[in-house]
C-alpha cells in the first residue's frame, strides 16, 4: 500500500510558502520605489482590440481581422488558471479539446468532429491544425501540449483555414505565439508554483525565461520549465491492495531562440525546442472491468468506486518532442516582404497499456481458457516515431488599395508505428503455438509494424482589395497535391498475418472569399465563404481471427478512406464599446461537410477503421463580450450554441444501422452548449502593495465520445456473452452505463498580491470538486472494460512570479 501525504501537511506547507514569498518583496524595496510601484499597480484596461494577431499572415488587431478570432494573452490565461491547451479551450467559445489521456488530447472547432481518434489509428489526420508560431506541430492524435509559459498569446482561428494553412485546418487553426528575442533588452522572468490535490498528490513547477542582447544587432531568448503533476487516480491490484496516485508525472522542456539583424532589411531567427513528457498512468476510472467487478461469484468481488481503476501492471506514457526551425525575413523596397520558414520535428512516443482485461476477454471469454492463462499480465506497447520537414516561402506586400500574399508549401513526413502484446507464459500454459510467420515471437499474441510516408505540395495566395474606404473584399485560393504510401506487417494469433503495401493520393483547391464592411468607427460587419479539407488515408486490416462472420461482412473490404471536405458560410459582427474599454464579437455559421471521416470500432474484431459518411453539417452561433468599465475591474463572457449532426446513415447489407451512424444523430465529442465567464477585481493596498481577485466559471454541455456511442443497445454489457467463464456465474445478467457524457461546471478562484516586480497568488481550481466525464474509454466494445477519463479534483496552490 502506498501512503499519500496528508492534505493538512500539504496545505500547511503551501501556507508557509505563500507567507515567505509574499514577504520577500517587502524586504527588498525602498520607500521611494514602493510609492512609485503603488501607482503602477493599476494596469490599463484589457480589451481584445489591443491584441495584435497574424491570422492572415500579416499583423492586424483582433477587431480588424474580418473573421472569428480569439487571442487570449499569457497574462489572461494565467489569471484564469489555464496551464494546458484544454484549459485554453474552456475559455474560448467554439473551441473544444477532448481529453484522450496524457499527451493525447484531440482538438475540435465549431462542432466539426467525427469522434475520438483511438490511439491505435495512426493514419488518421487532424481536423484542427496546431502551430508554434509559423511551424506545424500537430500530429493527428499526438498533438504536443506545449507549456504556455512565455507565450505572447494563443490565437484561435475559427472556421476553415485551408487557404493559408492547408490540410488539417479543416475546422480551424490554433497557434501558440511565443515571445521573440528582443534586441537591446536584458530581462528575466521566473515562476514558481506548488499545489496539492484533494485526496491526491502534490505537484508544482519551476519556470524561467531570459532575454539577453548579443551586441547591437542580435539577441538570445531562453525558456526552461519543469512541471511535476500530482496523481489522483488509485489502482486496485489483483491482491486487492491499492496503489495511490498512479497517474503522476512530469513535463520538462526548453526553448532557445536567436535573432540576428545583419542589416535593416534582413532578420534571421533560428530556434530549437525540446520537451519531454513522462506520465506514470492514465486519468481514468473504471466502472466495469471483466477481471474486477461486483457481479462475480467465483472471483473476488470488487467495488472500484470514484477515481479508481483495476490494473495488474503500470501504464506509463513518454513523449519526446524536438523542433528546430529557421525564420528568415527580408524586406524589399516598395513594401514587399519575403518570408521563409523551415522546420524539422522529431517525435518519439511510447504508450504502455494494461491490456489484461482485453486479452482475458479473448483468451478466457472467446477461447475459454482457465484463470491461470487469462490472468497473465498483458502489456500492450504502442510506439510511434515520426519525423517531419516543412518549408514555406511567401511574398507579401501592400500597394494602394491592395494587400496580398502568395507562397508555396512543402511537407514530408515519415512515421513508424509499432504494437506488441507479449503475454509471457501463454504458450506453455495454454499449449497454443504463438510464434508467427512474419514478426511475432513466442508469447507475442499480436505484433505489428507500420511505416508511413507523407508528401504534400501546395501553392497559395490571398489578396484584399479596398473597394471603398469602408468596404473591402478578400479572395484566396490554395492548390494542394498529396501522396501517402504505407507498408504494413501484422502477425500473431490475434491478427490476420499480412505483409502489404498501400497508397492513396489526392489533389484539389481550397478557396475563400470574405466581405468586410466598416459600418461605423466602432462596428465592422463580415461575411465569408470558405473551404477546408482533411486528407484521406489507409485503414488497418481487420483482426480476422477475432471477427464474427457478421462483422466481417460489414467491415471487410474497406482499405482506404477519402478526403473530407467542408464548405463554411458565416456572417459576423465586431464592435468596440465604451470608447475602447470593451468589445462584443459574434458569428453565425453553417458548415456543410462531405465524406466525414468517422472512426468506428469494428465490432468483435477488436479493430478500428475509418468510414466516410457522405453528408453531415454543423451550424451555430458564438459570442464574446469583454469589458473593463474601470481600471480596477474587467470581465469577459463567451459562449456558443452548436447543432451538428449526421445527414447520412451507414447500413449493413441487411439494412441495419452500423456503428450508430444514423441520419440525425449528433456529431460526437462536442457539446451543444459551452459557456465561460471570468472577472478580475484589483485594489491598492498599503506599503506599495496591490491585490487582485479572479474568478473563472466554465460550463461544458453533454456530448458523446464516438458516433458508435449512439448505436441502439450501446451501454448494455451482456455479462453472459462469452463462451468462457470469467468469474461466473454472475449475480446479474447485464451491466448498464450511460454513454452520453453529462454536462459539467468548473469554478476556479485566484487571489494575489502585486509588489513591484513580484506577483504572488493563492488559487483554488475546481472549487466544487466536480468529477467531469471527459471521454468514454472502452475495450472490446465495452465487453472487457468500461472506463471514463476524468479531470483533476479540487486543487489548492500558490504561485509566485518575478521580473528582474
Amino acid at each position: 500500500m502506498v501512503h499519500r501525504p496528508s492534505l493538512r501537511r500539504s496545505l500547511s506547507f503551501v501556507v508557509v510558502f505563500l507567507f515567505v514569498l509574499s514577504a520577500l518583496p517587502l524586504a527588498a524595496q525602498t520607500q521611494q520605489q514602493q510609492t512609485q510601484q503603488q501607482a503602477d499597480q493599476q494596469p490599463p484596461a484589457r480589451v481584445t482590440e489591443e491584441m495584435v494577431v497574424t491570422a492572415r499572415k500579416r499583423e492586424e488587431t483582433v477587431q480588424e481581422v474580418p473573421m472569428s478570432v480569439a487571442a487570449p494573452s499569457e497574462a489572461e490565461l494565467r489569471d484564469r488558471g489555464a496551464d494546458t491547451l484544454e484549459d485554453v479551450a474552456t475559455n474560448v467559445a467554439g473551441f473544444t479539446v477532448q481529453n484522450a489521456g496524457p499527451g493525447q488530447s484531440q482538438v475540435g472547432m465549431r462542432g466539426v468532429s467525427a469522434g475520438r481518434i483511438i490511439r491505435d489509428q495512426p493514419g488518421v489526420k487532424e481536423q484542427v491544425g496546431i502551430y508554434l508560431d509559423e511551424s506545424v506541430i500537430s500530429l493527428s492524435l499526438f498533438t504536443p501540449d506545449i507549456d504556455l509559459f512565455d507565450m505572447s498569446r494563443v490565437e484561435v482561428l475559427r472556421g476553415p483555414q485551408g487557404t493559408l494553412f492547408g490540410s488539417g485546418s479543416l475546422a480551424g487553426t490554433v497557434r501558440y505565439i511565443s515571445n521573440q528575442p528582443r534586441l537591446g533588452a536584458s530581462e528575466s522572468v521566473a515562476e514558481l508554483s506548488l499545489n496539492s490535490i484533494s485526496d491526491g498528490g502534490v505537484g508544482g513547477s519551476v519556470k524561467y525565461a531570459g532575454n539577453a542582447p548579443l551586441g547591437d544587432r542580435s539577441a538570445m531568448r531562453f525558456v526552461g520549465y519543469y512541471t511535476r503533476y500530482g496523481g489522483f487516480i488509485d489502482s486496485v491490484q489483483p491482491d486487492l491492495s491499492v496503489d495511490d496516485d498512479v497517474n503522476s508525472g512530469h513535463r520538462a522542456g526548453a526553448r532557445l531562440a536567436f535573432r540576428f539583424e545583419p542589416s535593416d532589411r534582413l532578420t534571421i531567427t533560428p530556434r530549437i525546442l525540446y520537451q519531454d513528457v513522462d506520465i506514470d498512468g492514465w486519468n481514468r476510472f473504471d466502472t466495469f472491468n471483466i477481471l474486477a467487478n461486483p457481479y462475480t461469484t467465483t472471483r473476488p468481488q470488487v467495488e472500484l468506486g470514484e477515481r479508481r481503476i483495476f490494473t495488474q501492471i503500470d501504464e506509463p506514457y513518454t513523449d519526446e518532442f524536438l523542433l528546430g526551425d529557421l525564420n528568415i525575413e527580408y524586406q524589399f523596397g516598395g513594401g514587399a516582404t519575403f518570408t521563409s520558414i523551415t522546420s524539422f520535428t522529431d517525435r518519439d512516443i511510447l504508450v504502455i497499456r494494461d491490456a489484461t482485461a482485453l486479452t482475458a476477454s479473448i483468451t478466457g471469454g472467446t477461447i475459454g481458457l482457465g484463470p491461470a492463462v487469462y490472468t497473465l499480465d498483458a502489456p500492450l506497447f504502442d510506439a510511434t516515431e515520426a519525423q517531419g520537414f516543412t518549408q514555406e516561402a511567401r511574398l507579401a506586400g501592400a500597394a494602394a488599395q491592395w494587400q496580398w500574399v502568395v507562397g508555396t508549401f512543402y511537407a514530408t513526413t515519415t512515421r513508424d508505428y509499432r504494437q506488441n502484446l507479449p503475454v509471457i507464459g501463454f504458450e506453455d500454459l495454454s499449449g497454443i503455438g504463438t510464434a508467427g510467420s512474419k514478426l511475432a515471437n513466442k508469447d507475442e499474441l499480436y505484433k505489428s509494424d507500420l511505416h508511413y510516408d507523407f508528401d504534400q505540395l501546395a501553392i497559395f495566395g490571398e489578396a484584399t482589395f479596398g473597394i471603398t474606404d469602408r468596404l473591402e473584399i478578400t479572395g484566396g485560393l490554395r492548390w494542394y497535391d498529396f501522396q501517402e504510401d504505407r507498408t504494413q506487417i501484422f502477425d500473431g494469433i490475434f491478427a490476420d498475418p499480412i505483409d502489404s503495401v498501400g497508397s492513396t493520393s489526392a489533389d484539389g483547391f481550397a478557396p475563400r472569399v470574405i466581405l468586410s464592411y466598416q459600418m461605423s468607427d466602432a462596428t465592422r460587419l463580415n461575411a465569408q465563404v470558405s473551404k477546408g479539407f482533411r486528407l484521406g488515408g489507409i485503414n488497418d486490416p481487420l483482426n480476422r481471427p477475432l471477427c464474427t462472420d457478421e462483422d466481417l461482412a460489414i467491415y471487410d473490404g474497406r482499405p482506404t478512406w477519402e478526403d473530407e471536405t467542408l464548405w463554411n458560410y458565416e456572417v459576423g459582427a465586431k464592435s468596440t464599446v465604451m470608447g475602447g474599454r470593451g468589445t462584443f464579437n459574434g458569428s453565425l455559421y453553417y458548415m456543410d461537410i462531405s465524406d466525414l471521416q468517422v472512426p468506428v470500432t469494428a465490432g468483435t474484431c477488436s479493430s478500428r477503421i475509418n468510414l466516410n459518411v457522405p453528408k453531415a453539417r454543423s451550424t451555430g452561433v458564438e459570442a464574446e463580450f469583454e469589458l473593463a468599465p474601470t481600471d480596477s475591474f474587467d470581465f469577459a463572457i463567451s459562449g456558443n450554441y452548436n447543432n451538428s449532426e449526421l445527414r447520412s446513415a451507414f447500413r449493413s447489407a441487411q439494412g441495419n444501422i452500423v456503428a450508430g451512424i444514423r441520419e440525425g444523430n449528433r456529431l460526437p465529442s462536442v457539446p451543444e452548449i459551452q459557456l465561460a465567464a471570468a472577472a478580475t477585481y484589483r485594489w491598492p493596498m498599503a506599503r506599495g502593495l496591490a491585490g487582485y481577485f479572479t474568478g473563472v466559471f466554465q460550463h461544458i454541455g453533454d456530448r458523446y465520445t464516438q458516433a458508435g456511442d449512439q448505436a441502439e443497445g450501446f451501454g448494455v454489457v451482456d455479462l453472459d456473452a462469452f463462451r468462457g467463464d470469467i468469474g461466473g456465474p454472475y449475480t446479474q445478467d447485464f451491466y448498464t452505463f450511460d454513454p452520453k457524457l453529462p454536462a459539467y461546471n468548473l469554478l476556479n478562484l485566484r487571489v494575489g498580491f502585486l509588489k513591484g516586480m513580484w506577483d504572488t497568488a493563492f488559487f483554488i481550481n475546481n472549487v466544487t470538486d466536480e468529477t467531469a466525464y471527459l471521454a468514454l474509454d472502452i475495450e472490446r466494445g465495452s465487453a472487457a472494460r468500461v472506463s471514463f477519463l476524468t479531470n483533476q479534483p479540487r486543487t489548492f496552490g500558490v504561485s509566485t512570479r518575478v521580473h528582474f
